[in-house]
This record gives C-alpha cells, structure tokens and sequence, in this order.
C-alpha cells in the first residue's frame, strides 16, 4: 500500500500518494511549492551563506572593511547607544507620525559615501525594515552606492526631517 497525505491546499481534504504534495484537481501548485521549498534551502544551507558572506559581501578591500567594522565592539557600543537614545523606534516612521519599534541602526549618510561618518553617533538613526529598504534604494539613486553604481558628488543630506525625497 502506498504512503499517503492530505492536499496542502487549506480546506482541501482529498488524499495524495507521496511525494506529491497536492491532488490532481489543485496539482498546478505543486511546481511553486517545490520551487519555494528549493529557495528556502538555498537561502539556510551553510555553503550559500558562506559564499554570500565571504565572496559577494567582500567583494572588494574597502567593502571588506566596511563589514569588518559591523563586527567590533565599537560598533556594538555605537549601536546600542543609538537604540537607547531612539527608544527603539523607527525616526523615519516617527517624522510622519508614526510608531514604529525597530532593531536596526542605520547611518544616515552612507558610510560607503563617506567613511570619515562612520563612528558618528549623530549619523545613526533606528529604523524599520520597509523604511530601511525605501532609503536603500534612494541611498542608490541619491548618492550612487550600492554595487556597480559610481559615487555621485552631491551635497549630504544628513537630516531626517529633510529627507522627504522618500516616503515610507
């Protein structure tokens, strides 16, 4: 007798010979789970992580420096100082009115832009992780950061409140 299990489709009943893991009437979503399923194991297997840490992270000397200095215990004193001062909230979501708790400390002025800001605890600020992505990607069309893109010579902006180039 073959093993079987029930449809991972919610609410579905009917019964599926392993390794299938939906019947035949809602089968179209057997490639897009499996799919999900291989990304998920890419994204946790020790030798994916390692290449991304060690190769594409520290792609080049500077980008290595800028990741070690993440791992010192300056770094750890800076962020916690900035956690404590921020209380734990978003200041992007905090100049539009809201309250948003969040764990992350950003630089304000890329240090990628300028290093020189890097242990500055006026250039970090707390902030979420939808803002963190919307600043990213303004941080590459602003200042030209990010990998492949040339720096730009323009003026920092070093204040939250003028930051309304982006909308969280």
């Amino acid at each position: 007798m073959a093993r079987v299990r029930r449809c991972r489709l919610p609410g579905c009943h009917a019964m599926v010979e392993l390794p299938d893991h939906y019947c035949k009437q809602h089968h179209e979503h057997e490639a897009e789970y499996l799919a999900s399923r291989q990304r998920w194991a890419r994204s946790h297997a020790k030798q994916y992580s390692h290449k991304y840490n060690t190769v594409t992270r520290n792609r080049s000397d500077d980008k290595q420096q800028q990741y070690n200095f993440y791992r010192t215990r300056q770094w750890s004193h800076l962020r916690q100082q900035v956690l404590d001062r921020d209380h734990y909230l978003c200041q992007y979501c905090k100049q539009q009115g809201r309250l948003t708790p969040a764990k992350t400390v950003d630089h304000i002025v890329p240090i990628e832009f300028d290093d020189r800001l890097k242990a500055s605890v006026d250039n970090l600020a707390v902030i979420c992780g939808a803002c963190h992505r919307i600043k990213t990607d303004w941080e590459k069309s602003y200042y030209g950061t990010g990998q492949g893109n040339e720096l730009k010579q323009v003026p920092e902006v070093n204040d939250i409140e003028k930051m309304t180039c982006f909308k969280c």
